[in-house]
């Protein structure tokens, strides 16, 4: 069974990470040395609270098994485990990237997700 993990980040630098081949992450994944993802009970938790009121984002899918090692689950927000990458992501893995627009009363509205 497929296990979908979810990275949210702007437009802009997914364009980017396709253009040059790799995503190296936001700045504060490289701040704090590893990608941020959540998986599909913890993005729109995720998205409340590093991506309010924000629009130009994107929602990337990803299947955790294509990641191998370099992705570890570790104790994060409120004890719970969350998917982080020490690595970079190649965009040619990833399963999908949807846009992740607002909604009228400014909360993102998500696509249908995979577990």
């Amino acid at each position: 069974m497929r296990q979908t993990i979810y990275k949210i980040c702007t437009r802009t630098l997914w364009r980017e990470a396709q253009s040059l081949g790799v995503f190296t992450g936001a700045p504060v994944d490289i701040a704090d040395g590893f990608i941020h993802f959540s998986t599909a009970d913890q993005v729109r938790e995720t998205a409340a609270k590093h991506f309010a009121g924000q629009d130009d984002l994107v929602l990337v899918a990803v299947d955790a098994a294509r990641l191998g090692p370099s992705l570890k689950y570790e104790v994060s927000r409120g004890g719970a485990l969350f998917p982080h990458l020490y690595g970079t992501l190649d965009p040619a893995t990833v399963l999908w990237v949807k846009p992740l627009p607002l909604d009228a009363e400014g909360n993102d509205d998500f696509p249908p997700l995979d577990a």
